[in-house]
């Protein structure tokens, strides 16, 4: 070989390395769109995620697809809500993986709820009182607060799982953690004109957004918590709603539409279709869009009942 082609070589080989990524980034499998939307935040490009689910979907309930068992079997890191939210299909999920690396109790497996204060946990666990999950409230996405308390220890988490890379996650956590300060503040000043009005909601899933501003809950239009309404039991909301001065019905954007436009027609209030999570509108196209259009849609719809 002449000293030209071995030149020519060495600068092909030199170029090939180059465009080669430094490492290969960490496989994420986010069960819900607002951790893989937080991930995203605090690993940037050092993370590859898939999202198990999305805004539009109830996250009690989907079909574990080839797709989604092959993203199990190569992640690095599970993050779920936990508190019983996905016990429906996870577990199965995690056993048919083989991925020794997100079993339960593994630094792989981060489940968000364990790192928030939870509402609602019950009393006594009976199946008759409907869809009651023994952790508490799952739905704890709703306040940024934790959203807040859930970046802090998934950093950690990460950093944990991917020594190499621990300080840009700090790095990136103390970023998002002044960005979200500023707006979380920004976000409370322009709720105030929402504290203490009366909601309706189409399912318990608002008891943390309700505790951050201060929305009174008067009337829910499931019976008990996962069980659909029937005629009858939306007759008696409807009767309920003028004594207790219900103001707006608030549902999620994956919620059938149904029972909230047939009790809204004949109450004659206003609908609040809220995002629920990252992707449930188009306004909602990360965690500060959530939280920008969620109060953009309670406000006006408080301004529609006021008229």
């Amino acid at each position: 070989m002449t000293k030209t082609i071995k030149m020519l070589v060495a600068a092909a080989g030199g170029l090939l390395l180059s465009t080669l990524p430094a490492h290969a980034a960490l496989n994420v499998l986010a069960c819900e769109p607002e951790w893989g939307a937080l991930v995203r935040e605090l690993a940037g490009e050092d993370a590859q995620v898939y999202e198990a689910t999305t805004a539009l979907q109830d996250p009690h309930r989907i079909q574990a697809r080839p797709s989604l068992l092959s993203a199990a079997r190569k992640a690095d890191l599970l993050v779920c809500t936990g508190a019983e939210l996905e016990v429906g299909w996870l577990p199965i999920l995690i056993r048919q993986s083989g991925n020794d690396r997100i079993q339960p109790g593994k630094p792989g497996n981060f489940e968000a709820a364990q790192y928030v204060p939870r509402l609602e946990v019950p009393a006594r666990l009976d199946r008759a009182d409907g869809d009651v999950h023994a952790a508490g409230n799952p739905h704890i996405q709703t306040d940024p607060r934790n959203i807040a308390l859930v970046a802090a220890a998934l950093a950690r988490r990460l950093g944990e799982v991917d020594a190499a890379h621990a300080a840009g996650y700090q790095r990136r956590l103390a970023d998002f953690d002044t960005r979200w300060k500023a707006a979380v503040q920004k976000w409370q000043q322009q709720a105030a004109p929402l504290k203490g009005l009366p909601i309706v909601v189409q399912h318990k899933a608002w008891p943390y957004l309700e505790n951050w501003l201060g929305l009174k809950e008067v009337a829910s239009l499931e019976p008990k918590p996962g069980v659909e309404p029937t005629s009858a039991h939306l007759s008696e909301v409807l009767g309920q709603l003028q004594p207790q001065g219900a103001r707006v019905i608030v549902r999620a954007a994956y919620n059938d539409a149904r029972a909230s436009d047939w009790l809204a027609e004949r109450s004659r209030l206003p609908v609040a279709v809220l995002p629920f999570s990252v992707g449930g509108t188009d306004g909602a196209k990360d965690l500060f869009g959530l939280f920008d259009d969620t109060l953009q849609r309670l406000l006006a719809a408080a301004k529609g009942a006021a008229k």
